[in-house]
């Protein structure tokens, strides 16, 4: 277990993702850096204002504590108590454009560390798309990509991870997916570490290799107030999956991290209509009956 090679690779992922976002927009993201009471830090970047990307924030932490906190041992009671420490890069971009859609990525490493005993490790992460006016090809591609990143460790990794997304990135409350899914994987240790190592590579890799080309073709397509406050409307979904059933949000709240980074994924502007539906045949109404479902892409 190499645990300072993962911390290279996520901190040089971080500033390939910035480069190439930042290349698309013209703008910059704004670096500020951290350091955790308990132990470790990390790097947060955002950019706020720019040409295309409206809110974005790449976030680099590398966090240690004495206790892992409920949220990291509520499907692994066995681990309650240990010490640990958790890195990983974790962003989310949001666009002006509503025909551009919102993208979620993360890559993380955990390890739990109880004396007398071997470390436990694990990796986790994935990527997915929150569509406001989709195209099908936009989410073809996105999954393609996404198979494509899966393929070389296994026939039916991409099927079950994909499935994993589909079922994380659920909204409960309003029995609806957050978006068109991608994959979500968790726990992985069972190939051995340099496999799974290899394998969260190439899911961190993929992710602005799926995401930069669809921001590029819809960053500037025509749109009006109509479609802003739709894109709006349908942020409000976002947030309210983000504070009440992310695993990475309730993860940093409960080890004290860095509220301002944490909370980075919330999007600028956003409202909610109370009881509002789209009038049926619309492009609006397009998104619920043909995108927000269980579906497989490619």
């Amino acid at each position: 277990m190499d645990i300072q090679a993962v911390k290279n690779y996520l901190m040089a992922l971080q500033d390939e993702i910035c480069a190439q976002l930042s290349a698309e927009d013209g703008a910059a993201f704004v670096e500020e850096t951290w350091v955790r009471e308990e132990g470790g830090g990390g790097r947060s970047r955002v950019l706020e204002g720019g040409n295309v990307i409206e809110k974005g924030g790449v976030n680099f932490s590398h966090v240690m504590g004495s206790q892992l906190p409920p949220s990291a041992t509520a499907s692994r009671p066995e681990l309650a108590g240990r010490r640990f420490q958790a890195m990983g890069v974790s962003l989310v971009i949001h666009p002006r454009n509503p025909y551009a859609p919102t993208s979620h990525a993360n890559v993380r490493f955990f390890v739990a560390e109880k004396d007398g005993e071997a470390p436990v490790w694990w990796f986790g992460g994935g990527f997915d798309l929150t569509p406001y006016y989709p195209f099908e090809e936009d989410v073809i591609a996105w999954h393609t990509v996404a198979k494509e990143a899966c393929d070389p460790f296994g026939p039916g990794l991409y099927g079950k991870y994909k499935n994993w997304c589909d079922d994380y990135f659920h909204l409960k409350h309003r029995n609806e997916p957050r978006g068109v899914g991608g994959l979500f994987f968790d726990d992985l240790n069972e190939p051995g570490f340099d496999a799974s190592f290899a394998f969260m590579q190439s899911v961190g890799n993929a992710y602005i290799k799926a995401y930069r080309p669809i921001l590029h073709k819809r960053k500037d397509t025509p749109s009006g107030e109509r479609e802003r406050k739709f894109q709006c409307y349908r942020r409000g979904r976002y947030v309210e999956f983000n504070l009440v059933f992310d695993r990475g949000t309730i993860f940093g709240l409960q080890t004290g991290g860095r509220t301002e980074s944490i909370l980075m994924s919330l999007p600028p502007v956003v409202h909610w209509d109370y009881n509002w539906h789209p009038e049926p045949g619309t492009p609006e109404a397009r998104l619920y009956t043909d995108f927000l479902i269980k579906r497989d892409w490619v």
